[in-house]
This record gives C-alpha cells, sequence and structure tokens, in this order.
C-alpha cells in the first residue's frame, strides 16, 4: 500500500540569523515563518541583533516547529492577517523562559510547562523579555473541527503539560518528530486527538489519546528496570485494568510493549559506533534489563541473532 500524506513527515529542516547580516535578520525571519509556519511581524528588544534558530517538519496538514531565539516581539495583527491568512489553530509550548501573551481580552503571562492554544487569525502581540524555546503545532482549521467538534477556538486556552499526560504526550511526539535522530514520523491522528484534548479541556478524551499518553510516558522511562504496567498505569492516571484494554484494542500488551521498545533501543545503541566501547551488560542496564542474560536471549528471539553478533555485523 503506498504511505498517506497523513503517514509521511518531511526530514526536519532548519533556518538560523546565525551568520546573517544584522540589517537583514529580522527582513529574512519573518520570511522564513510566512511560508513554514505562521507569518508574523517581529521586532527585538533593545539595540541588539535578532538572534534566532527554528526547526520545522510537516507531518500531513499539520506544521511542527522548535523556535530557539534570544529577546524579541511578535505581532500578528488584523492588517497582517487579513493579508496572510493561515485559518489555523496554533498551539505553544513554551519549554524556557517566560512570555507575555496580549490579546483583546488581556494579557497573560505563559511560563515554562504550559501550552497556549489560540485560533491564529486574532490579532494578538506576544514578547519574550529573556528569550524563549519552544514547540508549536500549527492546526489547519477543518482538521481541527473535525477531531474537535468545534468550528473555531473561540477563546485562548492555557493549560500545563508538565504533569498531564495527554498534554506532556503531544510535547514529547512533537519534540521527538522534531529532532534529527527520529526514527518514525508521528502519527498525525494521534496528535489531532491530543490537540483535541487540550483545546476542549479533556472533553474529547478517548482511547487514543489514553494510549497516546501511556506511550510518552513508556519511552521517557524506558531505562527505569520498575518500569511495568502498574507504573504506566499511575502515570498516566488510569486504572490497570483500563491501560490493559486501552493496549489490548491496539493489538499488544502492555508488557509486550515495553519490551519490544526497550530492545529497539538496545539495537539502535549496539549498532552506533559511537558505543561500540560499551558492553554488552551496560548496553541492557540503560534500556531497564534487571539482567543481562534475560536480555540477550530477548534480543536474540527478536532479531535472529546475539547482540554481540549484530554488533559484529555493524
Amino acid at each position: 500500500m503506498s504511505a498517506t500524506p497523513s503517514d509521511v513527515a518531511r526530514a526536519p529542516r532548519e533556518f538560523s540569523t546565525a551568520g546573517l547580516p544584522a540589517g537583514e535578520r529580522i527582513e529574512r525571519w519573518e520570511r522564513h515563518n510566512s511560508t513554514a509556519l505562521i507569518g508574523l511581524q517581529c521586532r527585538t528588544i533593545g539595540s541588539g541583533a535578532l538572534d534566532a534558530r527554528e526547526i520545522n517538519v510537516e507531518l500531513g496538514a499539520l506544521g511542527l516547529a522548535r523556535v530557539i531565539a534570544g529577546p524579541h516581539i511578535v505581532e500578528r495583527s488584523t492588517a497582517h492577517i487579513t493579508a496572510s491568512p493561515v485559518d489555523s489553530i496554533a498551539l505553544y509550548f513554551t519549554l524556557s523562559g517566560e512570555a507575555f501573551f496580549y490579546r483583546d481580552d488581556g494579557v497573560r503571562t505563559l511560563r515554562p510547562g504550559q501550552v497556549l492554544a489560540m485560533d491564529a487569525d486574532t490579532p494578538f502581540v506576544r514578547g519574550f523579555s529573556g528569550g524563549l524555546d519552544e514547540l508549536v503545532v500549527r492546526v489547519p482549521r477543518a482538521a481541527f473541527a473535525d477531531h474537535t467538534g468545534l468550528a473555531d477556538l473561540d477563546r485562548p486556552v492555557v493549560a500545563a503539560f508538565n504533569g498531564d499526560p495527554q498534554a506532556d504526550a503531544l510535547a514529547h511526539l512533537v519534540a521527538r518528530a522534531l529532532s534529527a535522530d527520529a526514527t518514525a514520523p508521528a502519527d498525525e491522528d494521534t496528535l489531532l486527538d491530543l490537540v483535541a484534548f487540550i483545546a476542549t479541556g479533556g472533553r474529547r478524551a478517548g482511547a487514543s489519546t489514553h494510549l497516546a499518553a501511556a506511550k510518552a510516558f513508556i519511552a521517557a522511562h524506558l531505562t527505569d528496570p520498575r518500569l511495568g504496567a502498574a507504573m504506566v498505569a499511575a502515570g498516566v492516571g488510569l486504572s490497570a485494568r483500563q491501560l490493559s484494554r486501552v493496549f489490548a484494542d491496539s493489538g499488544v500488551s502492555v508488557p509486550h510493549y515495553i519490551r519490544e521498545r526497550r530492545l529497539d533501543r538496545a539495537h539502535a545503541l549496539l549498532i552506533d559506533t559511537a558505543r561500540q566501547h560499551l558492553p554488552v551488560a551496560d548496553i541492557a542496564a540503560q534500556c531497564g534489563f534487571g539482567s543481562a542474560a534475560h536480555f540477550s536471549t530477548a534480543f536474540a528471539e527478536r532479531f535472529g541473532a546475539a547482540p554481540s553478533e549484530i554488533r559484529r555485523r555493524r
């Protein structure tokens, strides 16, 4: 079967103002964002030149980005929206640095660990006096409506993603999709289900959001030998029975999924030339296996060869 657009993510691409003439940086930054993400008017705070970097990935209809920049202010005015509409909902995940967000209903302060969901075609100003590091998700309005049942997002939504399993899962999946060593694209529908969960305050929770949150929790705790169904269930706010049902509906058990992800990680470490000096027992421990012998047996069953043989072939 040929891949559909939602199965494909383009490779991450990066744009940076580093090395550009100081007088061209803002214009080039605005131009990049107008084509790669969301068109904005930008100005620096103080007399320094704009120092900014952005990594972009297109996943089906979604636009994903990580933005790292020094102090500056961005604005999307009525005139700018009329000239460059994006017909999208935007989500901003603050990783570091405080940001103020102003629109006609007041000012909000966004702190690390918070996510802001808003209509990108309403006038707003955002400012970053200490610089920023954030993840961005741009969702076309049609896709947003399909997954939320909302024609628009009338008011901005601010939620915590540190400590909220579903919001944290979305941030984790976006960050992984933007990493240079991403082994497979994230699933577009899963991301959209998680967006719907955040935008509706949890009213659109379903099996796919719970599954995504559980998988993100597992990925973050894969090296912990205590990781198991009970730990995952507690981490994502489900009972053990609910968690088991969510995974069963996807065709796999929780222990099997954890073991497969650990073996995938071990395989990647074994063929990494930068880790050739690590003993196999150390790699087993780094992947959460409490016993090197158990690891070697499971690895051989999965890949048809012992860990040392896979390393030698590489």
